[in-house]
């Protein structure tokens, strides 16, 4: 893990389109929601944020890919920033075709990825780890969003999710409180991992694969 100073991140921001090659992030950093909206609000972009399945998976990836390919093409690299979850499953799969189109990429995650060792896509170019006891989503005991959920919302301007589960709708649902531009996707999440969850936990199979955010949407 490498950090840099902030000046570094606008730099990285800066750089041509499509001079950074996926080979990992280029500056990772803790940093707590009002730090993040510092840094957003300095870039002169605004922020197309996509939210999705991440260890769940897709049941149809090569759709998925092909809707954050048809959203990407409806916006400018060079005023646009795609901001994601940060690590590399389900819909991070999203950052390879954000780069390949010139997108700078960052991502939001909760410091849970951290502890536990969870894989960033080599495609995401600045990476926030948000200190949060969860994963994201709504708080039971505040009914209000964990930090790592605030620090997504706060700071796209468009959210786009393609599926999703608690956490997605969680997000999903208070940026349309906020009154910012949404989109949803529908998608189902992967069947097989979904019923070996299920039985893991000897619980019944499940008959709905849409996801929290489908089933709520």
């Amino acid at each position: 893990m490498r950090t840099a100073p902030w000046i570094a991140l606008t730099a990285v921001l800066m750089s041509p389109a499509g001079t950074l090659a996926c080979t990992g992030p280029h500056t990772v950093r803790v940093a707590d929601p009002a730090e993040v909206a510092v840094f957003f609000a300095g870039q002169g972009h605004k922020v197309l944020t996509f939210l999705g399945y991440s260890g769940a998976g897709y049941e149809n990836p090569e759709a998925m890919l092909a809707q954050v390919g048809a959203v990407l093409d409806e916006h400018d690299p060079n005023t646009h920033i795609v901001n994601i979850g940060a690590t590399q499953d389900g819909i991070g799969a999203a950052y390879a075709l954000a780069k390949q189109r010139g997108f700078t990429t960052t991502g939001i995650v909760s410091t849970q990825a951290q502890q536990s060792d969870a894989t960033l896509s080599p495609c995401v170019d600045i990476v926030f780890y948000v200190p949060d006891a969860a994963w994201g989503g709504i708080v039971a005991q505040t009914g209000q969003l964990s930090p790592t959920s605030t620090a997504m919302v706060q700071n796209s301007d468009l959210i786009v999710a393609i599926g999703g589960g608690s956490v997605a709708r969680d997000e999903l649902n208070a940026a349309r409180r906020m009154g910012k531009s949404t989109r949803f996707i529908p998608a189902d999440l992967n069947h097989t991992v979904a019923i070996d969850k299920a039985r893991s936990k000897g619980q019944p199979e499940p008959s709905d694969f849409r996801g929290a955010a489908g089933a709520a949407d």
